[in-house]
């Protein structure tokens, strides 16, 4: 635990000066386009909050995270980037896509997970990993949360075991109102990636602008055909070609490149913009 009680001592002193995230979509931040197109996402508002603690000029942040990519290929392509980053702090949320994949195992997917979070402890000052999200009311993945929560809890052991942060997802009940959902049902909004950076950074021990629990405005009622006709354009739009691209062993990410280095300053005039 020696390093999680340092990292809670560097943030609260502002000491964190540079952050590699690695993942997948969730990380890249689909679902959260600027007005340029771009993504910009939880992690990339997590390192906004981060530079705002330090000198100018003084943070640098990498998004390593490529949408559609399974543990093992993050493993390859991300890890070593980020070991070789040597940064304050490493953000790591992977397997998911393993997970909702027909015939995986969740206590495999675990084993290997670990293995890429001991090179990163090996080599950051502090790795935070992530539980996936409580999917009972999502349409689909509502069948797979047995098994999402087995491999949230080998998360939390593994956190446990090399000393990790954890960002507790499957807790935040913000997210479970489908404003938080991008049309996908599948990637976060703006406003939920907003909520995920901000217990992220709770997580660091970094006060916070507002509260990622705070309550949504009420909504009316939905009645039977609205949701009806909603689950329909779902099926149409997302659903049917997801599961063309994993008929066809395509990913969503087979041509998509990393952010790279990502300018603070250039995240906050992007969500400004947004605004």
């Amino acid at each position: 635990m020696a390093n999680e009680s340092r990292a809670l001592t560097d943030s609260l002193n502002g000491t964190i000066r540079s952050y590699a995230a690695v993942g997948d979509s969730f990380t890249e931040g689909v679902g959260d386009p600027g007005p340029d197109g771009k993504f910009a996402g939880w992690a990339d508002r997590l390192a906004v909050l981060l530079d705002d603690r330090v000198p100018e000029d003084t943070f640098r942040y990498a998004n390593l995270a490529v949408r559609g990519k399974l543990l093992d290929q993050i493993v390859a392509d991300q890890v070593p980037k980020a070991v070789e980053l040597a940064p304050d702090l490493v953000t790591l949320v992977a397997g998911g896509n393993d997970i909702i994949r027909p015939g995986t195992d969740p206590d495999d997917v675990a084993e290997r997970f670990e293995k890429a979070v001991a090179k990163l402890a090996d080599a950051a000052g502090t790795v935070m990993v992530a539980t996936g999200f409580d999917t009972r009311d999502v349409a689909v993945l509502k069948h797979l949360r047995g098994k999402i929560a087995t491999y949230n809890m080998h998360v939390r052991a593994i956190a446990d075991r090399n000393g990790c942060l954890m960002l507790d997802l499957w807790s935040l009940k913000s997210i479970q109102d489908r404003r938080a959902w991008d049309g996908d049902r599948l990637h976060l909004s703006p406003e939920g990636h907003t909520r995920v950076a901000l217990r992220a950074a709770q997580a660091l021990g970094v006060e916070v602008p507002a509260d990622p629990e705070q309550a949504w405005p009420l909504l009316p009622p939905r009645g039977t055909f609205e949701v009806r006709r909603d689950d329909i354009h779902w099926a149409r739009e997302f659903l049917v070609p997801w599961i063309g691209r994993r008929l066809r062993g395509e990913s969503s990410g087979d041509r998509v490149q990393a952010k790279g280095f990502v300018d603070p300053h250039a995240v906050k005039a992007h969500l400004e913009a947004a605004s």
